[in-house]
């Protein structure tokens, strides 16, 4: 499936100078988005994982149907202030500041296998937040998949060592 032909590419948004590539496009398309999830749970066949991670807000959108269709369990990592219940936290780098993304204390385990799964590999800095939440927590990270990579922006670099995948580069 042709999936570049399915994402809308908005000029200058959110600042000057960016290409922001829009997914929305892209899963409002029932045969798409299938088959993306598709793709993405094909890449994880043979891992031993026991959950998949997804990032708020479009992680949940990417990952939460890769967790089903694998009929693993979804943790999702949220904004500051979202979960209830006690919680452990991230911050990284963001390109314009910094951001912070929190997970259930007791959402991992020690031991745990998890995969990561977003929307978008650009500079790497959410998934490597969420990878050293994961490892903090005593569990390992065992893939990293992502529906879209931005490849000029050195994600990969930052996320050396862990096994990642995308579907779709640009």
């Amino acid at each position: 499936m042709d999936f570049k032909s399915l994402i809308r590419e908005i000029p200058d948004y959110p600042k000057e100078g960016i290409l922001f590539r829009d997914i929305t496009t892209l899963i409002k398309d029932g045969e798409a988005y299938a088959a993306l999830t598709d793709a993405i749970c094909k890449s994880l066949q043979g891992y031993d994982v026991d959950a998949i991670i997804g990032a708020e807000a479009r992680g949940f959108i990417i990952g939460a149907p890769v967790a089903y269709a694998l009929g693993k369990g979804f943790i999702p990592a949220r904004k500051p202030g979202k979960l209830p219940c006690d919680t452990e936290k991230a911050e990284y780098a963001l390109e314009y500041g910094t951001a912070c993304l929190e997970i259930h204390s007791d959402a991992i385990q020690p031991g745990m296998r998890i995969a990561v799964v977003d929307d978008l590999i650009a500079t790497g800095g959410t998934a490597k937040a969420i990878c050293d939440l994961v490892q903090r927590l005593g569990a390992q990270v065992v893939a990293l998949r992502f529906a879209v990579e931005l490849e000029g922006l050195d994600g990969r670099e930052v996320l050396s060592g862990y096994d990642v995948d995308s579907i779709i580069k640009y």
